[in-house]
């Protein structure tokens, strides 16, 4: 018996055009697959991180609009800029069903890899601050 000859080192030394085949077909399932996971991923990020600064552009239009008491005058709109990304906002009022209060809704919409989303913040605001002047106090039941 002889071992090592030239014969029993070509049958063992490479792959069956079977098993070549085979790999190329796994690949080629694989990797579109894994292509279009890593795209809905960027997408996910792409989109969690502006909704993230449309949160805070609505927060921020909200505070303002408090704080300067404009919300009465009807709906409002415009546009901010926050690194590198437009965001184009609008403020409405409704009343509160339950109370005199108003509902303050801030909607931010944006675009993400070519679709559009939106953000909505709502908080409630008491008509008596609007109406107020300077050097009012407020009564408190």
């Amino acid at each position: 018996m002889k071992f090592g000859t030239a014969t029993n080192k070509s049958r063992a030394a490479g792959f069956t055009l079977a098993e070549v085949l085979a790999a190329l077909l796994f690949l080629a399932i694989v990797i579109p697959a894994a292509i279009e996971a890593m795209h809905v991923a960027s997408l996910a990020g792409d989109v969690a991180a502006r909704k993230g600064a449309a949160a805070r552009v609505a927060d921020r239009i909200l505070n303002e609009s408090i704080v300067q008491t404009n919300w009465g005058g009807g709906g409002q709109s415009g546009t901010f800029s926050e690194a590198g990304s437009d965001f184009r906002w609008t403020l409405t009022t409704s009343q509160w069903p339950q109370d005199t209060m108003q509902l303050l809704t801030a909607e931010v919409k944006f675009s993400a890899q070519g679709k559009d989303y939106s953000v909505k913040l709502s908080t409630l605001a008491s008509t008596q601050s609007q109406t107020q002047t300077p050097g009012q106090t407020m009564n408190r039941p």
